[in-house]
């Protein structure tokens, strides 16, 4: 089941969202897409088939367009404004009476990353190839994931196993590059298992 919705944020924009629905969902995913100047927004195909596996392994799932993107109002604030944008998303899935995770690829990983460890949150995390050097220094308990393809030609593959070390996550890498083209369901699999199992 597909639905369309309208989010409202705190500083008054509109973003363009939809929700993925299983028959009997298990939990509620926030799902935050690659950047919006490189081409990014919810509706990538990677984001498509991630969200196909989640709604396969019984998530809800809620993606959006970040300020900015698609029809969304507002302009690209290089990761600042698009913490109150996940606010939004978040606060509306709390209201559907679901246990809620968040996800993203890249841009979007890095960015509900920082939005975890700015408000403290615990909710279940996975992570698909987020830029280490974004990423937050301090992040609060809960369970988290990060997911690296063997081949990614656009981050720091390097820096990112680095920084999984040091915070003590759980960093799976599969074969595949910042793309994964073609290999959507398995990537999607890897991160209902990570939002889904207990750790």
């Amino acid at each position: 089941m597909t639905e369309r919705l309208t989010l409202s944020t705190s500083d008054g924009l509109t973003l363009e969202a939809r929700i993925d629905s299983p028959e009997s969902p298990l939990g509620m995913t926030v799902f935050c897409h690659p950047h919006p100047l490189h081409g990014g927004s919810m509706n990538a195909p990677l984001m498509i088939a991630i969200a196909g596996q989640l709604v396969a392994h019984g998530l809800t799932v809620l993606r959006f367009n970040f300020r900015g993107t698609g029809a969304s109002s507002g302009e690209h604030d290089h990761g600042k404004g698009e913490l109150e944008d996940i606010t939004s998303a978040v606060a509306h899935a709390e209201t559907r009476g679901l246990p809620v995770s968040i996800a993203g690829w890249s841009f979007g990983a890095s960015t509900t990353l920082s939005w975890i460890a700015a408000n403290e949150s615990t909710v279940p995390y996975v992570g698909v190839a987020p830029p280490a050097d974004l990423l937050p220094e301090e992040l609060p308990d809960g369970p988290k994931r990060l997911i690296l393809g063997s081949r990614d030609q656009v981050i720091d593959g390097d820096a990112l196993t680095a920084y999984a070390i040091a915070q003590s996550i759980d960093l799976l890498i599969t074969p595949g590059d910042h793309f994964f083209h073609g290999r959507g369901k398995r990537v999607g699999d890897l991160v209902a298992q990570g939002l889904t199992e207990s750790p």
